[in-house]
């Protein structure tokens, strides 16, 4: 399950990397907001690289946005994998995005906790990671639907619901043995 995760993960993150860039790029075209130069600061920081003032490289800018959607690509695919799929579990994927983003540019110094920001930009940085969540989501769980469903699913295949009268599946049924 792991070597499947890491491989559909990284495609289905690159996937949605690149459906948020695209509806970045078209929300930017119409409200004329300039592009955002926090990944590659963060990225710069992360890896000791020098800082650069004003606009920042846009491989390194790319590199960082790209990666981190492509990395947490197989946190969604474990969901998958395991047994969450569908619009909740991408929902819930979406809290895990915007945390990463805010772990990262907090600790390095570049960004600022989201409570402090112009409710603007709170709204449409929230909504452009929902929209990679939902279609790394989407390809996740196509990958994941290929191999059937996870040891969650087949657990609750046994009884639906949470019960306390119902144990875990038998070792060798988790594992898709």
């Amino acid at each position: 399950m792991i070597k499947r995760a890491l491989w559909q993960g990284l495609i289905a993150g690159t996937a949605g990397g690149v459906v948020m860039t695209l509806g970045e790029k078209l929300e930017q075209a119409l409200t004329r907001r300039p592009d955002s130069h926090v990944p590659a600061r963060v990225l710069q920081r992360l890896a000791g690289l020098p800082e650069h003032p004003g606009k920042q490289p846009v491989p390194v800018n790319w590199a960082m946005h790209f990666g981190q959607a492509a990395l947490l690509g197989v946190v969604r695919s474990l969901m998958a994998q395991s047994g969450p799929r569908g619009p909740l579990a991408s929902a819930k994927f979406t809290v895990v995005r915007l945390t990463n983003d805010q772990i990262l540019e907090n600790a390095t110094g570049v960004g600022a906790p989201p409570s402090t920001w112009p409710r603007k930009e709170l709204v449409v940085d929230v909504l452009h990671k929902a929209v990679y969540a939902f279609a790394t989501g989407a390809v996740a769980d196509a990958l994941a639907a290929r191999n059937g469903p996870g040891p969650g699913q087949r657990h609750a295949a046994l009884r639906p619901g949470r019960h306390a009268d119902v144990g875990p599946l038998p070792r060798r049924k988790a594992y898709g043995g």
